[in-house]
């Protein structure tokens, strides 16, 4: 083991950890201090409950145009109102603060800043950076955010992701320095094996991907009870309305949390054929219902049922929604709680 790559990925770690302090308190800043966008008034305006018309006066030579917009309000398949998304939805002019970019500049700087440290963890050690529960957890919310940045690259839409994932990965993160932490050391005799990077770098994956559509799933549920209750003609709050105004439309997270799990669950598929073959090669059987191995199936047939439940009897929005959250809740149990609380084949992850 080389002690000085070791400690320089302990010392990257916790740099990043402070940056990402910074992109946390900028995104804060960006949600309640930036100004609201033409998009976000536009989307409160046609949500406001009363309001039979939006009414523009222009003075031009003189006169005075008055143009009427009759309120739309539109019920989608999903039950919830097709209204414009809110500035939070966007990038650029539309979202138009400075607090925004630089939030994600500082996201992007931590998110290099943590993929070094976890290069420095496996040069320390002249292997892959996942042999236990400490560089599982770095390499994850390493990908986490990876997959956030890769997203706003090529869909530029989803910053309001920024917020709720950053808050996470700190909070993931003082987990592993303080409770999770483990020296580096050597590989035990199972994880000798090519699988080692197949089968644990796809769970990383997927378990990034399955997370960003949580992250969708429970706002939609926020935003679809804010819209309801300006539906209904009731008042939310001034800090809901703050915040909740710069989310996309309840139907647009909707469909982006469907997307991304439906995207993901073919290689969650793989992952568990990948496993079973690795504990053919390690422990002479495929499948042997180890803890492990049971909350995998648990967690696989969980989002099984959430894209079956969309696609056969049409379940969309909330009860869609409790699914895949029900789902997700099953893979971080599969992550945490069996390490936790069962012994099992997998326990050499320690915790």
């Amino acid at each position: 083991m080389n002690e000085t790559l070791a400690s320089i990925s302990n010392t990257l770690i916790y740099s990043s950890m402070a940056v990402y302090t910074l992109a946390f308190l900028t995104y804060i800043a960006e949600w309640i201090l930036g100004s609201r966008s033409k998009v976000g008034r536009t989307a409160a305006a046609l949500t406001q409950p009363g309001a039979k018309t939006t009414v523009a006066t222009m003075k031009s030579l003189g006169g005075t145009t008055v143009l009427e917009r009759p309120k739309v309000v539109v019920r989608s398949a999903a039950g919830a109102r097709d209204v414009p998304d809110g500035p939070g939805a966007h990038d650029g002019d539309q979202q138009g603060d400075l607090y925004g970019r630089i939030a994600v500049s500082l996201t992007a700087l931590a998110f290099a800043i943590e993929a070094a440290g976890v290069v420095a963890r496996a040069l320390s050690v002249e292997r892959a950076p996942w042999a236990n529960m400490y560089e599982f957890n770095i390499t994850f919310s390493t990908v986490v955010v990876g997959v956030y940045l890769a997203l706003l690259t090529l869909k530029r839409n989803v910053r309001w992701l920024g917020l709720p994932l950053v808050t996470t990965v700190l909070l993931h993160l003082g987990l592993a320095v303080t409770v999770l932490y483990t020296a580096s050391d050597q590989l035990v005799p199972a994880l000798h094996s090519y699988w080692l990077y197949i089968h644990v770098s796809t769970v990383i994956f997927c378990g990034a991907a399955l997370y960003v559509g949580a992250i969708g799933a429970l706002s939609y549920l926020f935003k679809d009870s804010y819209e309801n209750k300006l539906a209904s003609g009731r008042k939310p709050g001034r800090f809901a309305t703050s915040v909740l105004e710069r989310l996309p439309a309840s139907t647009s997270l909707d469909k982006f949390s469907y997307r991304v799990n439906a995207a993901v669950f073919p290689l969650w598929t793989f992952t568990i054929v990948a496993g079973a073959i690795w504990a053919g090669d390690a422990w002479g059987r495929y499948w042997g219902w180890d803890p492990k191995e049971t909350w995998a199936f648990i967690t696989w047939a969980a989002y099984a049922c959430y894209l079956h439940a969309r696609a056969t009897i049409g379940w969309k929005g909330r009860k869609a929604a409790y699914i895949a959250l029900i789902a997700f809740a099953c893979w971080l149990f599969n992550y945490y709680g069996v390490n936790i609380f069962f012994t099992s084949k997998h326990s050499y992850a320690g915790v």
